[in-house]
């Protein structure tokens, strides 16, 4: 990738983390450690570390703004540099969106985290870092395997924790009572 997309992606994800440094979120883990995966859900440390279930969502992300890109882009002849300083400025918006009162309170209404509060400034960057994962695997792998990966990722996730990418979307959209029910039942 040229300098100046390397560049442009630095600054997009240093001007994120400043954005949501101002906003006031936690720089790490109130719990004042870093851990590279965090398993449970139902936890304060949820959303706070390097990794946890909800990071298939963000490889996902990264499958989907290729493909999106890629789309757009080869009308335009984008560069491979160019879309995924698009991806990463993309998945940094929701980043901050999803860190608002707004889209917090909407989780706690509609899903199952009741006490969810946002993400750690660490764990958001690195959010944008497993999109940018799945971007890069999406430009090099054969569309079946992605297709597969998001499947199995989509299902196991769902399965362990009953909760994934596509429900996520469901529940902030559209929410389901049923869906709702079946997640807490687990």
């Amino acid at each position: 990738m040229p300098t100046r997309y390397l560049a442009l992606a630095t600054g997009v994800v240093v001007l994120t983390a400043m954005i949501l440094l101002w906003m006031g979120r936690v720089p790490i883990c109130d719990c004042g450690y870093v851990k590279v995966w965090h398993g449970v859900t139902s936890s304060s440390e949820n959303s706070q570390h390097l990794s946890d279930w909800y990071t298939f969502s963000h490889i996902i992300h990264g499958f989907g703004f290729y493909a999106l890109f890629w789309l757009i882009g080869r009308r335009f002849g984008w560069s491979l540099g160019l879309r995924l300083v698009l991806a990463i400025a993309l998945e940094s918006a929701w980043e901050i969106l999803e860190n608002t009162p707004l889209i917090i309170n909407r989780y706690r209404a509609t899903t199952i985290a009741l006490d969810y509060y946002g993400d750690s400034v660490l764990n958001s960057i690195a959010d944008i870092a497993w999109m940018t994962l799945g971007f890069v695997l999406a430009s090099r792998l054969p569309v079946w395997l992605i297709v597969v990966l998001t499947m199995v990722m989509e299902v196991a996730v769902g399965l362990w924790i009953r909760d994934n990418l596509t429900l996520n979307i469901i529940q902030l959209v559209y929410p389901l009572e049923s869906i709702l029910r079946w997640q807490q039942a687990g």
